[in-house]
């Protein structure tokens, strides 16, 4: 990363702490972030407010360092999906880690990852907007050191893209997406309708077709059979292409795919692929694991099928103070819906904070049964000793969700020191 990266999130630091950001100190504001950095508060004592959100240091580290190995052993190159969190100090610790690029979703996204310096996007979909065409061929223009690659799925996207980048100085790379399957998603149903589109890239100055991708993640009724059939499909197309000469010229060929449930498939497979006329990058996309999460991603890592690869841990953990204790087997805490991450599954009770001493246990016998806009409801076994003041902290599923409801997410070591803060863009 450049000095104008660095320079960037330097700027992060020089923000100013205000209302803008749930969960931090009152009498923090006017203070910049780096100032709050400076004074290591203790997210229990420090005046931090509840709900408020925490991103455990040891495990962020562990998960970062897990995946670089991972990736390097399996003979990958990895651009981990950054709309996961949408926060470039992570992009920035991902990169250090190894990582060859960021994949991102949408314009905006891309927008945020040059503003702090990425250079190389992998872009998972199609791209017809005509301005946002017209902004990434100034930035491809005006930055040699620029990558950027994207789907095409259909000669119709073909046409698009070509009428509004029409005069730019450099092509578009792009790589033609194969479909999941029926059903599934976006991306081309066969491949003979592959070789269709590539006909159409082909056919036109302002795109360069640089190889093919997709995502395993769709494929319907998913298991390790129908997984692995489909990306033996995707790397078969690749040497399909090869050998009718579509990548002549190119300095390497990009063969991708790799959501968070399948990457053990994925490098298997890619091991298979054949020799080709000229290097391939086979890029891994995996994104959830940089905090990984409680419930959704908890169960559907590769990592429980070959645990002898490691194992990611949940980083996230949500905390909320219980407000009211209406009768002794229900409590409710004062996160909703607008803090927790709900759409794969409801927050899990994982320890309760005394109010008094302070001292930490295992939630045994609370259950989270509901969440409303402001409300999480808890269901306690009798005996259970919840009191209204206790903290309780909460596991998380989904971490897409869970970082686009908070914009500064404190980064806290195990004794509660809160060491830096992460500021998303969503």
């Amino acid at each position: 990363m450049g000095v104008e990266s660095v320079e960037a999130l330097a700027r992060l630091a020089e923000e100013r702490v205000d209302h803008r950001f749930k969960g931090l100190p009152p009498d923090a504001d006017g203070l910049t972030v780096a100032e709050l950095v400076a004074q290591r508060r203790n997210l229990f004592t420090g005046g931090f407010t509840t709900p408020v959100l925490a991103l455990s240091a040891e495990r962020l580290e562990h998960n970062l360092a897990l995946m670089e190995t991972y990736s390097a052993r399996h003979g990958l190159a990895f651009a981990p999906h950054g709309k996961t969190s949408m926060a470039p100090q992570l992009f920035r610790r991902q990169i250090e880690r190894g990582a060859w690029g960021i994949t991102l979703a949408v314009p905006h996204q891309v927008r945020v990852a040059r503003e702090f310096g990425i250079e190389r996007v992998f872009l998972a979909n199609e791209l017809v907007d005509p301005a946002a065409l017209r902004w990434i061929a100034d930035e491809l223009a005006a930055d040699p050191r620029f990558r950027f690659v994207c789907y095409v799925d259909s000669v119709r996207g073909v046409e698009l893209m070509d009428a509004a980048l029409r005069g730019s100085a450099r092509p578009v790379d792009v790589v033609v997406e194969l479909g999941a399957g029926e059903g599934a998603r976006t991306g081309v149903r066969t491949e003979a309708e592959c070789a269709v589109v590539a006909d159409a890239v082909a056919g036109v100055g302002t795109l360069r077709l640089v190889g093919v991708a997709g995502y395993e993640g769709e494929v319907p009724n998913a298991d390790p059979e129908r997984v692995g059939a489909w990306l033996r499909r995707l790397t078969a197309l690749a040497a399909e292409f090869d050998k009718a000469g579509r990548f002549a010229g190119l300095d390497e060929v990009i063969v991708s795919a790799g959501g968070s449930a399948w990457f053990d498939a994925v490098a298997d497979v890619f091991a298979e692929l054949p020799e080709l006329s000229v290097p391939v990058l086979k890029l891994l996309r995996s994104g959830a694991y940089v905090s990984h999460d409680a419930g959704h991603y908890r169960r559907i890592t590769p990592f429980n099928r070959i645990p002898e690869e490691g194992a990611l841990e949940p980083a996230f953990r949500l905390w909320a103070q219980v407000v009211s204790r209406p009768s002794p087997e229900q409590a409710f805490a004062n996160a909703g819906k607008r803090d927790a991450a709900y759409d794969l599954g409801l927050p899990s009770a994982e320890v309760v904070r005394d109010a008094g001493t302070g001292a930490v246990r295992d939630a045994v016998g609370v259950t989270v049964t509901g969440l409303s806009d402001q409300h999480t409801w808890l269901r306690t076994d009798s005996g259970t000793e919840v009191e209204v003041g206790d903290w309780v902290g909460l596991g998380l599923s989904h971490p897409c969700t869970s970082f686009d409801k908070w914009k500064l997410i404190p980064v806290v070591e195990a004794d509660g020191t809160v060491t830096d803060y992460v500021r998303t863009y969503f």
